[in-house]
């Protein structure tokens, strides 16, 4: 993944879970989310529990990290703090488990 891209595509994300190093999965939604629809290993830790369950976490802060919401806004702000608790190589997924529902793996519930 290039150097500083924030945002990686739904086809870039199953390009690069296919690959020999694939990147970590935090889904930042509620659990009833979760349970609903999930990335394949993902780890799920809701956005309001990030500031008090990060160090549940804390061997990602160097390693590929893609995290996603529904549609992409929670997970923006998940990175935002994760950055500042000093994980460095964070993606979001455009348009969260929404879009890869669409675009990706159409057996993935839309809600």
């Amino acid at each position: 993944m290039p150097a500083g891209e924030t945002q990686l595509s739904p086809g870039d994300l199953a390009n690069w879970l296919r690959g020999e190093n694939p990147p970590l999965l935090l889904d930042v939604r509620e659990q009833e989310e979760h349970q609903f629809a999930a990335l394949p290993g993902s780890t799920l830790i809701p956005l309001r529990q990030i500031p008090d369950r990060a160090d549940q976490i804390a061997d990602w802060k160097d390693k590929d990290v893609v995290v996603y919401c529904h549609h992409g806004v929670r997970s923006l702000q998940a990175i935002g703090w994760l950055s500042q608790l000093g994980f460095t190589k964070l993606r979001n997924l455009t348009g969260g488990i929404d879009q890869w529902s669409r675009e990706v793996d159409s057996t993935v519930p839309r809600y």
